[in-house]
């Protein structure tokens, strides 16, 4: 509540996006207390992490201090606190954080957990759901992914700055942190394959895996520069491997279809249902995961060619 207040309050929007990286990794902190490891991940890669990056990019195109306001905020102050107040009057009738007798944990909860290890097989019981149980839901969230970032593209267009092709930065020439950077980035992407396929057995998935891998190529363009980075993935290439990865995702679906079953029915891709789930999930997350890295991307590369203009 403090950040958040403290966020409100500032009028230097760099500080702000300071305290909102704070608020994702108090966050995560929070859903790791809670027993949400998957969200906690999503929460600090995200987050705290390349959003916070993307914001700083945005503040390139803008400025650092926020102007004064020229309305009185009492009225929005008003709308706050009533749009408040109901929300906090709704949760009065849901049950308590953790009660045994929720229905969450009477009907839903235990399906899975009785059911999940006989027809889908996997440990992680958040990728069984997310992947095969909500596969539907989870192709949805993807091509909203998909479409955020065509709009990003449509709005700002991905363009080639000034300095894209001479393989300038603005860090000059500090050769320690260029070695450094040369071997985190091996490190971070096969931290990200390893997060994508271990999502099987533990925290992650493709969601996390495309932000970190996103996050390693965004890593080399702020330190090597935009002619370097945009040398090994090319801009161009970026909307069409978002395409890829929804297609990969949906190509799933059809192919369940054209065998006579329910759209995203893993169990019809493998003579064995239970290695037709964990093939499924296994292509699925591939194509959350290229479309995440491909939309991230794009955005960052997007916002840093206007700032090269700028």
């Amino acid at each position: 509540m403090l950040i958040a207040i403290a966020a409100i309050r500032l009028r230097d929007l760099f500080a702000v996006v300071m305290l909102f990286g704070i608020y994702s990794l108090l966050t995560a902190a929070l859903f790791m207390n809670l027993d949400a490891v998957d969200v906690a991940f999503t929460e600090a890669a995200v987050g705290a992490g390349v959003t916070t990056v993307l914001m700083l990019s945005a503040l390139h195109l803008t400025r650092r201090w926020e102007d004064e306001p020229r309305h009185n905020p009492l009225l929005p102050l008003l709308v706050v606190t009533i749009t408040g107040a109901v929300l906090i009057y709704a949760t009065l009738d849901a049950p308590l954080l953790g009660d045994a007798s929720a229905p969450v944990h009477q009907h839903v909860a235990p399906r899975y957990i009785e059911k999940g290890p006989q027809e889908v097989g996997m440990p992680n019981m958040v990728t069984a759901v997310l992947a095969s149980y909500r596969g539907y839901d989870t192709f949805g969230e993807t091509v909203v992914i998909f479409t955020a970032g065509l709009a990003v593209m449509l709005l700002l267009g991905i363009q080639e700055g000034p300095q894209a092709h001479r393989g300038r930065n603005a860090i000059g020439d500090q050769v320690v942190l260029k070695v450094v950077v040369k071997l985190l980035i091996p490190l971070i992407l096969m931290y990200g394959l390893y997060v994508h396929f271990h999502g099987d057995f533990g925290a992650g998935g493709g969601f996390q895996a495309g932000v970190i891998f996103a996050a390693g190529f965004v890593l080399y363009d702020l330190v090597f520069g935009e002619g370097q980075a945009r040398a090994v993935i090319p801009p161009n290439w970026l909307h069409r491997l978002a395409a890829l990865g929804v297609l990969i995702y949906g190509g799933v679906g059809v192919v369940s279809l054209l065998q006579g079953r329910p759209f995203l029915d893993y169990s019809v891709l493998a003579h064995d249902p239970v290695h037709g789930q964990h093939l499924g999930v296994l292509l699925v997350e591939l194509g959350v995961g290229i479309t995440v890295f491909s939309v991230v991307l794009s955005i960052f590369y997007a916002l840093s060619g206007r700032r090269r203009q700028s």
